[in-house]
């Protein structure tokens, strides 16, 4: 039995002598078609060119196979996936805590880390948190947190309305469609006009 290429197993691709089916469809490397036959005659041809017979579609019928460098086919397969990899935004969730006697200058300052989280295009968690006595008083942090809420304008929606969870407060904000960075207009200085000379004339 020929040894098992590990980064067969690990990718489930079937390559030369592992590949069991009766018939298979074969392409070259330059992308020519070369009809169906045997995989071992397929791949006395893959030998005799130095290269390797690729399974590329398990489940076409008969089976579709391709001559090629097994090695450059791996890196181009890993080399695509990892750029679909970086296409995809991970969805992070970062939480912003503010209290019931949070003063103006700690709410600006928090706000402006909502939007910040909002544009690069996190979720962001409000919440806030009562302590003691302050239960008695959660109309102020419900003011706090829809007023945060209001604050964010088009760089976030609510995905959860502002609600109680124990002694805390929250509301989980999304970003926004609308808040992907626009590009701002060159600002061109105002052009100066000089006054006619019948405006000239006029005044002297």
């Amino acid at each position: 039995m020929p040894p098992i290429d590990k980064r067969s197993a690990k990718s489930f691709i079937r390559t030369n002598e592992r590949i069991r089916a009766r018939e298979v469809r074969v392409i070259d490397e330059n992308g020519e078609q070369l009809g169906v036959m045997p995989p071992f005659e397929a791949l006395k041809m893959a030998r005799e060119r130095s290269l390797d017979l690729v399974e590329i579609s398990p489940n076409a019928v008969p089976p579709v196979c391709k001559i090629q460098d097994y090695g450059k086919f791996l890196y181009e397969k890993d080399k695509s996936d990892r750029a679909a990899r970086k296409k995809q935004k991970v969805i992070v969730v970062k939480e912003v805590k503010f209290s019931v006697t949070v003063d103006e200058h700690d709410y600006q300052t928090k706000k402006n880390q909502t939007t910040r989280f909002l544009n690069e295009g996190d979720k962001v968690k409000a919440s806030l948190r009562f302590k003691g006595r302050q239960m008695a008083h959660r109309d102020l942090g419900y003011k706090i947190i829809n007023r945060l809420i209001m604050d964010i304008g088009d760089a976030g929606i609510v995905e959860f309305m502002p609600r109680m969870e124990g002694t805390t407060l929250h509301a989980i904000l999304a970003p926004s469609k609308k808040s992907e960075p626009v590009l701002k207009k060159p600002t061109t200085a105002p052009v100066k006009t000089e006054p006619s000379a019948a405006n000239t004339g006029a005044q002297a």
